[in-house]
């Protein structure tokens, strides 16, 4: 058996490392757009007349449609192609964003911004799923998921940055326009370098509008919600009456998926335990991190008094911790640690700067309670994200890379826009509270109630992400398979074969590279991937379904 077929090279695109760089491209805008608006949003608040309470859907408009369609945008890249739909979310994306800067009036910026949600659920999911196919050689696999996971952790507070440049020397508006030439520059390039994976109509499985209906209609009560808890208060009927809503809608989704043949979200996905971890843990982790980006961009700008770059800059250092962590740590781990011992012990290291951050006062030294905690937070996140979206597609057949891609990235992005509504509501309700004893109309007792209303509900976030590392613990096992660390699946044979076994045969003489023989590969293999009562799996841990 020669080298390649060993490590699965045979048939590769050579164009998959040009491939790889417009994914990141694409995957970076998405993330970037989510936060570089946090920079933008004061000076957009004041710009349009927002007020307090619907500052926040700046963010939610966009987050909300992205994570309630990322389903129904998932299986339309496993039904008519993952590059066709990847280059219609581009240009769909382009649009929305040159509509958003030009936006006159709150309604028209916040439809701007449901609308680039909605095209970027059709991109993600496509994104994630052709960087699957791409690359399926443990170690290519590993480093395309280390950068990909850099991205996906590095590009918030790279929005961050992006958006303090454009905002103090052009205008807030230049943070959405930015979006259209990178867009459509990007589309025009994956026409070249993505493989073609066009499905004919033959082929294509039916669409699973009700589901589609009840998932998109259910996330979407929930989060609207718990926005209008910010000014209605918990108790109110339409708030109450929109989150049971919600749970029914979902409820009913569930029991729906059940009984379908063509599942928006075959419930085989999420009910794989490191699948299903992964995608539950992540999704817990942004519900703090997405709340804590909006805190901290009002406490730097409104409380600190920094300038829209000076923000930016300040969230550097958690980029470069984010970076590092991913790409230095987790990506060289992946192939030899099991899965949960990088993402539990990731999600506490976040959790140790949230609780860091709860001490912040109004007059808090950046460098003494900034920056601390946003090294543990981007060191911590740098472990979570890149095993985690790996795992969302470990294991998955090619038919429905879409809908596990679409899984990992709705929890994300539903995680997110929850976080920012839940974090914004107790925030919003502390401050109410610290100043209602209180002289309101001075300056400095509003100042003082704001930080207050911070730190009340990064105390809450710090709690989900602990719970988000207790859920990692006990629900993901995923163990590297045989060889993976040196790129020989399921310890498949070596190139090199070993020239002869030591006398009476009883140890196998190891080839010259260190890896095992033939026998010892065999027999770890059937070590690792037999069951107790002797089922035989494919790999630790994931039941593959069938292939077309």
């Amino acid at each position: 058996m020669t080298a390649q077929a060993a490590t699965g090279h045979e048939g590769t695109d050579s164009r998959r490392w040009w491939a790889l760089a417009v994914i990141a491209v694409a995957q970076l805008m998405i993330v970037l757009d989510i936060t570089i608006v946090n920079i933008a949003l004061p000076s957009a608040q004041k710009d349009l007349g927002i007020s307090d309470a619907d500052r926040q859907w700046m963010i939610t408009a966009y987050t909300l449609a992205f994570g309630g369609l990322l389903l129904l945008g998932g299986r339309l890249g496993d039904l008519f192609g993952r590059k066709r739909v990847f280059t219609v979310g581009l240009l769909g994306f382009a649009l929305a964003s040159a509509i958003g800067g030009a936006a006159v009036t709150p309604a028209m910026l916040f439809g701007a911004r449901a609308l680039q949600g909605a095209f970027g659920a059709l991109l993600a999911p496509s994104a994630l799923g052709l960087l699957s196919t791409t690359f399926s050689d443990p170690r290519e696999r590993s480093t395309a998921f280390g950068i990909f996971g850099a991205i996906a952790g590095s590009g918030a507070a790279i929005g961050f940055i992006t958006g303090g440049v454009l905002t103090e020397y052009l205008d807030w508006r230049w943070c959405l326009f930015v979006n259209t030439p990178i867009a459509i520059a990007t589309a025009f390039a994956a026409r070249w370098v993505l493989a073609r994976d066009h499905v004919a109509k033959g082929r294509r499985i039916k669409l699973d509008l009700p589901g589609a209906l009840l998932g998109c209609t259910g996330l979407l009560a929930i989060v609207f919600g718990t926005s209008e808890a910010v000014t209605r208060g918990w108790g109110d009927w339409l708030v109450l009456g929109s989150l049971g809503l919600g749970v029914v809608l979902l409820a009913a989704f569930v029991l729906v998926e059940k009984r379908t043949d063509h599942a928006l979200l075959p419930l085989h996905i999420v009910g794989e335990r490191n699948r299903g971890g992964a995608a539950l843990s992540v999704g817990l982790a942004m519900v703090g991190m997405f709340g804590l980006f909006l805190f901290l961009t009002y406490y730097l700008q409104v409380i600190k008094h920094f300038s829209p770059v000076m923000s930016g800059v300040s969230f550097l250092p958690m980029t470069a911790a984010i970076i590092i962590s991913s790409t230095g740590f987790a990506a060289r781990l992946m192939t030899r640690v099991p899965s949960r011992n990088l993402i539990a012990p990731g999600l506490l290291l976040a959790a140790g700067g949230m609780a860091w951050l709860t001490q912040m006062k109004v007059d808090s030294p950046w460098a003494a309670m900034v920056l601390p905690a946003q090294l543990l937070l981007g060191f911590g996140m740098g472990l979570v994200f890149m095993p985690s979206m790996s795992l969302a597609t470990l294991g998955v057949a090619p038919n429905e890379a879409g809908a596990a891609s679409a899984t990992i990235n709705s929890a994300q992005q539903v995680g997110g826009s929850f976080g920012t509504a839940l974090l914004n509501t107790i925030a919003a309700s502390a401050t109410a509270t610290y100043l209602a004893s209180r002289i309101a109309s001075d300056p400095a007792v509003q100042a003082h109630g704001a930080v207050h209303g911070y730190a009340v509900a990064t105390w809450v976030a710090m709690g989900v992400l602990i719970l988000a590392a207790l859920v990692a613990f006990v629900m993901i096992n995923h163990r590297p398979a045989p060889g993976e660390a040196t790129g020989v699946q399921g310890g498949a044979e070596p190139a090199a074969e070993p020239a002869a076994e030591a006398a009476g045969g009883a140890t196998a003489v190891r080839a010259l590279d260190g890896r095992p023989s033939p026998r010892e590969a065999a027999m770890a293999d059937v070590k690792a991937n037999v069951r107790a009562g002797g089922e035989v799996r494919t790999e630790a841990g994931v039941e593959r379904p069938p292939t077309d």
